[in-house]
């Protein structure tokens, strides 16, 4: 991606933003999102070049996780 293209970020694991490459440099991209003129840097990992890859990613990491059972040392087996 170079400067001045459109990509989409997905943040929180959630929710997929539209943004606007500003400036690339060494893997980090400055990013500004279109909907409210803010901005982050964010590494080339987290960019995605449409809409559809970057919802195929929040599909893919919710169905893998598992939930690990948290269980006090002082409960016993018996």
């Amino acid at each position: 991606m170079k400067a001045g293209d459109i990509a989409y970020l997905v943040e929180s694991n959630h929710y997929v933003r539209e943004v606007q490459v500003v400036r690339c440099s060494g893997g980090l991209f400055l990013v500004r999102f279109t909907d409210n003129g803010g901005g982050i840097q964010v590494r080339e990992n987290r960019l995605f070049a449409s809409k559809e890859l970057a919802e195929k990613s929040i599909r893919r990491a919710t169905v893998t996780e598992k939930k690990k059972i948290t269980r006090s040392p002082y409960e016993y087996w018996h």
